[in-house]
This record gives structure tokens, C-alpha cells and sequence, in this order.
């Protein structure tokens, strides 16, 4: 922590969700934890975007930490060492830094929060693990 983090009541209706972000199937609702924490953490939460799909693509994000909850739905990602895992409604993933990880599909009505940080962090698309 870099310095002494703001207060925050985020109110969540007066924001909404922008399909502007990270993944173009997405949308995201900034919580405003980047800003009260001065970038030491990032949150938001992800829905799924009518009419768009996973592309599957392998990634990997360079931060300290990442982890993500599953409010509604499901999601399949497959992680490098791991296997193919299917995240559903109340369950939550912490993924290790910099693991490569794909979305294959993701339900409807898929919307979850996740928490990251640094709130600047990187995202770089990888060649698929060798097996």
C-alpha cells in the first residue's frame, strides 16, 4: 500500500455498466476502489454483453494479485497446469500472477466482481502452455 486509502461508499446505481474495458464481451462496472486506493487495487463488476461470445484467446495479466467472485451464471476458463474449469455462481478463483488462462464460454447471463492488483496492471496475450 503506497499510501493511506480514502473512504468510499460507492453508490451503484449511479453507475452504470459501459462496454468499454479489458474484454469487448464484457461490460464493467467500476466500484471506484482504483481511485480510493490511490491504484493500489482495482475492482469492478464484469457482465456478459448480448449477442457476444469468449474469442479464447490464451493471456496472461502481470499483477500481484487477481481474483474474481461469480455472482450469477457460469464461466469456463482453462488455466495452464490446471485444466479446464467451469466457475459458477458463488464460487470464487484466485488466480496466481502471470498464469496463462483462457475464457472458452461464459453464460448469458454471467456477471461476477473481481479485484486486481496493482489497478494498472498488464494484460498480454500468450502462445497456448505446451502440454
Amino acid at each position: 500500500m503506497t499510501e493511506k486509502h480514502d473512504f468510499l461508499h460507492h453508490v451503484g446505481d449511479e453507475h452504470p455498466f459501459v462496454a468499454r474495458g479489458l474484454r469487448s464481451y464484457f461490460e464493467y462496472r467500476d466500484l471506484g476502489i482504483e481511485a480510493a486506493s490511490k491504484g493500489d487495487v482495482v475492482s469492478h463488476v464484469i457482465k456478459a454483453r448480448d449477442g457476444h461470445n469468449a474469442t479464447g484467446a490464451w493471456h496472461v495479466h502481470d499483477c500481484k494479485f487477481q481474483m474474481f467472485y461469480v455472482l450469477k451464471g457460469w464461466a469456463k476458463f482453462e488455466y495452464e497446469g490446471q485444466g479446464v474449469h467451469t466457475m459458477k455462481a458463488g464460487d470464487c478463483v484466485l488466480q496466481p500472477p502471470m498464469i496463462k488462462h483462457r475464457e472458452i464460454e461464459h453464460s448469458e447471463d454471467l456477471e461476477l466482481i473481481e479485484v486486481v492488483s496493482p489497478a494498472d496492471f498488464k494484460t498480454f496475450e500468450v502462445d497456448a502452455p505446451e502440454d
